[in-house]
């Protein structure tokens, strides 16, 4: 992807809360061929630099462009871990997206590598995901990545261990807002 169709859907993401919070009409820029075919992501929101929601999907919902209002929107008021976004909030307001590789039945734990893959976990009923760059923000190991991947999927945090869980990895092109530019 170019900085130029990273930046299109970063604005795109922007504008897409601005409008909902605002209650005005969005406007956008064109799309690219690119950003018109399907790709899974996620969208995450930071407010003063700590974590203000995350939503996204590892299956292509639609095309980028967007997958990636859906997500904003969602991220700033369905994530159920914080409350709705409120205007006040616009000001310290940076955007990350997180383009997607498809997922990869991991056969080996020792393949994981920490700020290179992210990990789906899945036992039964109960998944949990993680993006590439959560272990390497907050200085993981690979154990400690599986750990809360596990739990983040609400089982144990050694259920890594008993080899009853199926783990799935990934690649992310991740992008964000820096002062207007691109990190």
């Amino acid at each position: 992807m170019t900085e130029s169709e990273q930046l299109i859907l970063l604005k795109t993401a922007r504008e897409t809360i601005r409008a909902r919070v605002y209650g005005d009409a969005p406007q956008y820029d064109e799309p690219t061929e690119p950003l018109l075919q399907p790709r899974p992501l996620f969208v995450t929101l930071r407010c003063g630099g700590r974590l203000r929601g995350c939503i996204g999907t590892l299956q292509p919902a639609g095309p980028l462009f967007e997958a990636v209002k859906d997500f904003a929107v969602s991220s700033a008021f369905n994530d159920p871990r914080f409350p709705p976004f409120e205007k006040n909030e616009m000001t310290d307001l940076s955007i990350e997206i997180s383009v997607l590789s498809p997922l990869e039945k991991v056969t080996s734990l020792d393949s994981v590598e920490i700020g290179k893959h992210g990990l789906y976990a899945k036992r039964g009923a109960r998944s949990g995901v993680l993006l590439p760059q959560v272990p390497v923000e907050q200085r993981w190991n690979r154990a400690q990545f599986l750990k809360h991947t596990c739990l983040k999927a609400g089982l144990p945090e050694d259920a890594w261990k008993t080899g009853e869980v199926d783990f799935y990895s990934f690649t992310a092109e991740v992008f964000s807002e820096d002062e207007g530019g691109i990190a």
